[in-house]
């Protein structure tokens, strides 16, 4: 999530205090507007979740029981996947905006227009309930920094660089936050992307604080007024944990470490797949890409003879069954579940379209869980410093990620913040390292490439 603001104003020129700004009849009116804007693009995201749901359940539950099997079977990722990639192919080659940008690029990417919405959604729509491993966040961003933009051109008083960047990214906010339980994970979300400081910072955090809590609001009522379900990322239900003791966090900062490692591969795995993907016949390898992430899916299946549903999709309900029952799994189906969903997300990552925070999520617990037989180390102390490193990791947040750590806790949360403040800290720094000498390393390799090419032999 990036925030765009207008270039610093001419040398000579002061910049208007703080109280002067937030209480200016133009900043009213923008917060007005931004709260207007989060039922609308509530409702939307509302109905495009509650639809993404309800898709995912005919084909992973509704469709393998009306073919008289208990679950999914293990080749049934195979067409699934398949007709993902047929159906993604024509979108991301031929509408406008190509589907949205690829999930290895981060979680926001560039605001985009009402003329590239119908695409982005579509992609969403007809991809993710078919078990692409990558989850809602980043389209819903999308539809809601673009109906933000769409209702700024309908207001020629709302125009403007500034307004418009602070809309859309106030619209991305207020979408983000109906499936991250609430305002207060997106808001932080803003404040740390930013890149903003000062009064700079608050005059874009305050638009985005209304529009998503109107927005959660909205989402909340509508949802139980229909009685629609959504699939938000929750933990409800969680093993009974007490405060970390020392051999939690001994174990805690090497596995945080380890997780950190794992998400930056998958990334770099992901970056080489959108570099191939976008080469040459982008159109058929993309088939051949979600057709190689459903083989890894139906690979888990049969590897533990589980619903290959594990593996597949977002990780969002897998993981609530996890934080339930984590010694449901033995720790050989927790190392092929982790196995096989990190490969289906790298490929996910360059070639489909989606958010990358879920299933990273969902890899980290799932790794952190496999260790918690270590001795020393808890299962809820395990879990939660699981979520926070993947979170961290792949979003380079680690403040966004102990707080969506945190709340995902509930009532535990008090007990393991340290644990996953620590953990969060360590995946991040890590990451970092981590990518550095990946991109020095790239760096070096097209040096000696271009030396080699000139005709003098490569170190």
């Amino acid at each position: 999530m990036t925030a765009h603001t207008d270039a610093a104003p001419p040398s000579g020129v002061p910049e208007p205090a703080l109280h002067e700004v937030l209480v200016s009849r133009k900043y009213l009116g923008l917060l007005l507007l931004c709260v207007l804007l989060g039922v609308p693009i509530a409702l939307a995201s509302f109905f495009f979740v509650g639809l993404q749901h309800t898709l995912q359940h005919a084909v992973w539950e509704t469709l393998p029981r009306r073919l008289g099997h208990d679950h999914a079977p293990w080749w049934w990722p195979l067409p699934a996947l398949l007709l993902a990639g047929l159906l993604l192919a024509p979108i991301v080659t031929r509408l406008p905006g190509r589907g949205g940008h690829l999930p290895v690029q981060g979680l926001g990417g560039s605001p985009i227009g009402p003329k590239e919405l119908p695409g982005v959604a579509l992609a969403a729509l007809a991809t993710l309930p078919l078990g692409v491993v990558l989850g809602p966040e980043a389209p819903l961003m999308a539809v809601g920094s673009g109906l933000a933009l769409l209702a700024a051109r309908a207001r020629p008083d709302a125009a403007g660089p500034r307004n418009t960047a602070v809309l859309a990214t106030a619209g991305s906010t207020a979408a983000i936050s109906t499936i991250l339980g609430g305002p207060l994970t997106a808001a932080v979300l803003v404040v740390e992307s930013a890149g903003l400081a000062g009064p700079h910072l608050v005059v874009l955090l305050l638009p985005c604080l209304l529009a998503s809590a109107t927005g959660a609001l909205v989402f909340t009522g509508f949802g139980r007024w229909t009685g629609l379900e959504t699939g938000g990322l929750t933990l409800p239900d969680l093993p009974p944990g007490a405060r970390p003791n020392p051999g939690d966090f001994l174990w805690g900062i090497p596995i945080a470490a380890l997780i950190a490692v794992l998400v930056v591969l998958g990334k770099r795995f992901g970056q080489r797949t959108a570099d191939w993907t976008a080469r040459h016949h982008t159109a058929s390898r993309t088939v051949l890409c979600t057709l190689a992430a459903g083989a890894c899916l139906s690979a888990y299946a049969l590897l533990t003879g589980r619903s290959p549903e594990e593996a597949a999709l977002s990780g969002q309900s897998m993981l609530a069954e996890l934080g339930a029952d984590p010694h449901a799994w033995s720790v050989t189906a927790l190392l092929a579940l982790l196995l096989c969903k990190a490969l289906a997300w790298a490929v996910c990552l360059g070639s489909c379209r989606g958010g990358p925070i879920f299933p990273a999520v969902l890899l980290g617990a799932v790794a952190a869980t496999a260790c918690a037989g270590l001795p020393g180390l808890g299962t809820a102390p395990a879990l939660a410093l699981g979520v926070a490193a993947a979170a961290a990791a792949v979003t380079g947040l680690p403040l966004s990620a102990a707080v969506l750590a945190v709340l995902l806790l509930g009532e535990d949360a008090g007990a393991q913040t340290p644990l996953v403040v620590i953990a969060a800290v360590v995946a991040a720094v890590v990451a970092q390292a981590w990518q550095g000498r990946i991109r020095d390393g790239s760096t070096a390799e097209r040096r000696a490439g271009r030396r080699t090419a000139g005709g003098t032999e490569a170190p």
